[in-house]
């Protein structure tokens, strides 16, 4: 584990101390929620890890470096950004999948157009959009989304 994953646990830990001491009640309360809250996101997460391991079973790292690597340009970038703009993965397994990318050859560009349009962009989450803010104001927001999600992808490839 890198320092940095102990840093966190270790402030997370303490923090988790506080809350029970200063209020056991609502410490006890708290931890909970955020146990149904894990129990809810396991079968997500289980789904994404299959997901992730098939797609790195079947496809080589040569065929991910192809389609998303440097050499394939900005086709590749926008290839990972429509797919991170449609799939409904939450953004703390983005990370995992972004890491199995990169160690297939991926270019850091893609991964980052892929984390930031997954953030950013909810095709799937467009017709809730649409009720909610409009037809106009939904499609206005993805889309200016997806550009602005490309172009930090740009620049944070440009920075590293």
């Amino acid at each position: 584990m890198s320092s940095t994953a102990i840093l966190i646990n270790v402030f997370a830990l303490g923090c988790l101390v506080f809350a029970l001491t200063r209020d056991r009640a609502k410490g006890i309360l708290s931890l909970k929620v955020a146990g149904k809250s894990f129990l809810a996101i396991i079968p997500v997460v289980l789904i994404i890890i299959l997901i992730i391991g098939l797609l790195l079973g079947f496809v080589s790292p040569s065929q991910i470096s192809r389609f998303v690597g440097e050499s394939a340009g900005m086709g590749g970038i926008l290839l990972v950004g429509v797919l991170g703009a449609v799939m409904q993965v939450p953004a703390l397994i983005s990370f995992p999948l972004a890491a199995s990318l990169l160690q297939s050859g991926a270019s850091i560009i893609a991964v980052a157009a892929l984390i930031t349009t997954l953030t950013m962009v909810g095709i799937v989450m467009l017709p809730l959009e649409i009720r909610e803010l409009g037809k106009k104001m939904a499609i206005l927001r993805n889309g200016f989304s997806f550009i602005i999600a490309i172009i930090i992808a740009l620049i944070i490839g440009i920075i590293l």
